[in-house]
């Protein structure tokens, strides 16, 4: 059970770099989003990245984890990924309550639909 959890946790934190990565990745060098996209989207091993780089595995790790720390950063300084999130979440319960405005034809949800497209412009 101890591995399983430990590959999920592998895949949840490879899964949370490559969103972060699409939110802030035009923020890293040229040299560190080579070799975070090698390592993180194209899951090349990190001595694969260091021959490839002419640098050590050692090196390659230590980059992977700084623009993870990077990223990370200014996520919490701009919150872009979180909004993004929540805009959709909301965009998701807007489309629920279309649905069901479709399904039974009670006009009384559309109160609740101007209310969340509010919260979204004002996230914008």
């Amino acid at each position: 059970m101890k591995q399983n959890e430990t590959q999920i946790d592998k895949l949840d934190e490879i899964v949370l770099q490559s969103i972060l990565y699409d939110f802030y990745g035009e923020l890293l060098s040229d040299h560190k989003k080579q070799i975070f996209e090698d390592y993180v989207l194209n899951d090349l091993s990190l001595s694969e990245i260091a021959t490839e780089q002419g640098m050590s595995r050692q090196g390659v790790y230590d980059i992977v984890k700084r623009c993870t720390l990077e990223l990370k950063s200014y996520e919490a300084k701009l919150g872009l990924m979180k909004r993004f999130q929540t805009i959709k979440d909301k965009v998701a319960n807007m489309k629920e309550i279309v649905s069901d405005i479709s399904e039974t034809g009670e006009m009384k949800h559309l109160n609740d639909i101007s209310t969340l497209a509010d919260d979204i412009l004002k996230e914008l």
